[in-house]
């Protein structure tokens, strides 16, 4: 039986928490901050929990974390 093993992507972008959700980093962070309020840009900065319906497929990615 082969092992079974973490994806390595996913495991580099998201973390566990002690309930079983994941938080990730936000999107439309890299640039063009121009367009953007200083209160969008404030509220980006932070991690944030991932939505309920990604949550069981990334569970399937990262049997370990």
């Amino acid at each position: 039986m082969p092992k079974m093993k973490s994806n390595r992507a996913a495991a580099k972008r998201f973390k566990r928490t002690a309930n079983g959700g994941f938080k990730s980093a936000n999107s439309f962070t890299s640039h063009r901050f121009h367009g953007k309020t200083k209160k969008q840009r404030r509220q980006l900065r932070g991690l944030s929990m991932m939505d309920k319906s990604n949550v069981k497929r990334f569970k399937k990615l990262l049997p370990f974390k």
